[in-house]
């Protein structure tokens, strides 16, 4: 690395994005000067950029970056700056834009969802191209949101006349039976997280309206035997706890004009010692075959607070070592 020292200077005409750009109490402008080595300094209506002339260099390209992102209305946070510099470091910094140009769908608040990671990127793209796709890794890489945006798009495009949401209900054997209430009651706390996404997408009073006209279904995975679904947008969550007979089950549903989002964390399966998990066995045996893919998101696409990414990769550091990672 080269100890001269440099400068650099970018003009920016809107105060606002400078703004942004720094952060509440400069926060984004310390992080990436924390993290190139740098000094940031807004000076009127220009940045100036000072320190070792190759680390200026990258900072320069960063922070235009980061301002192109602003100015096509992204908003700058710990996540997405970190993402950035991460692929500055290894040279990919044309793909920080790429990231912020295709909009999946707008939610009934008028925020934009996009990719945040590439990873999320060629999940998406997947699910454009393919019709069965399926989304491995851990938790907070935006699997079934992303998928369920999707869902909601190719339903306002009139792509599919329903959606339809499953999942497992390992905790209570799938014997719901013996739970207390209706149907609805017995299932709700399965399947929360899927309404949770519904509603922060479409909203409370619309997600009620589909629901009460059938439109959108969520259901226990064991309430999907026996039917044919067609025209539908159909995600199964959590599928790590499915057995490989439920997930054949559930693959051999999809009727004509559906597509099939299958997503899961194949390190957090709950399900008896014994069982085998029907994703992994699924992901095996159906990779080879045309209109299905089989996408792995890492810890990178990790878009939740950074210390997930952290804890992730403490474990799979735990688990590496002792050679104890459970794989049914």
């Amino acid at each position: 690395m080269s100890n001269l020292q440099s400068e650099a200077s970018i003009p920016i005409n809107n105060f606002q994005h400078i703004m942004e750009l720094f952060g509440n109490y400069d926060e984004n402008a310390k992080m990436i000067e924390e993290s190139l080595g740098v000094s940031i300094i807004a000076r009127g209506n220009e940045i100036k950029i000072q320190g070792d002339e190759e680390r200026v260099e990258l900072a320069e390209k960063l922070v235009k970056n980061l301002l192109e992102m602003i100015s096509k209305g992204e908003s700058l946070n710990a996540q997405n700056i970190s993402y950035s510099i991460g692929l500055l470091m290894a040279g990919d910094e044309d793909k920080i834009i790429d990231l912020v140009k295709e909009v999946i769908c707008v939610t009934h608040k008028g925020k934009q969802i996009k990719s945040k990671t590439l990873g999320q990127k060629i999940y998406v793209e997947s699910m454009n191209r393919n019709e069965i796709v399926f989304a491995i890794g851990p938790a907070g890489t935006g699997k079934t949101y992303l998928a369920i945006a999707m869902a909601v798009r190719a339903m306002r495009n009139r792509e599919i006349s329903r959606i339809i949401l499953t999942r497992p209900a390992v905790e209570a054997g799938e014997k719901l039976g013996f739970l207390p209430g209706d149907l609805q009651d017995k299932v709700d706390p399965y399947l929360r997280p899927l309404y949770d996404a519904l509603y922060d997408i479409l909203g409370a009073e619309t997600y009620q309206k589909y629901r009460e006209r059938g439109v959108i279904e969520v259901a226990p995975l064991a309430y999907m035997r026996g039917r044919t679904l067609d025209d539908s947008f159909i995600i199964l969550d959590e599928a790590q706890n499915t057995t490989p007979e439920q997930m054949k089950m559930f693959l051999t549903r999809m009727g004509f004009g559906s597509r099939i989002v299958v997503t899961g964390d194949i390190t957090q399966i709950d399900l008896p010692p014994g069982k085998s998990s029907g994703l992994i066995t699924a992901a095996r045996i159906l990779g080879g075959i045309k209109g299905i893919d089989i996408i792995n998101l890492t810890e990178k696409d990790v878009v939740r607070h950074s210390l997930v990414q952290k804890i992730i990769v403490a474990y799979e550091k735990y688990y590496g070592k002792k050679g104890n990672r459970q794989q049914r």
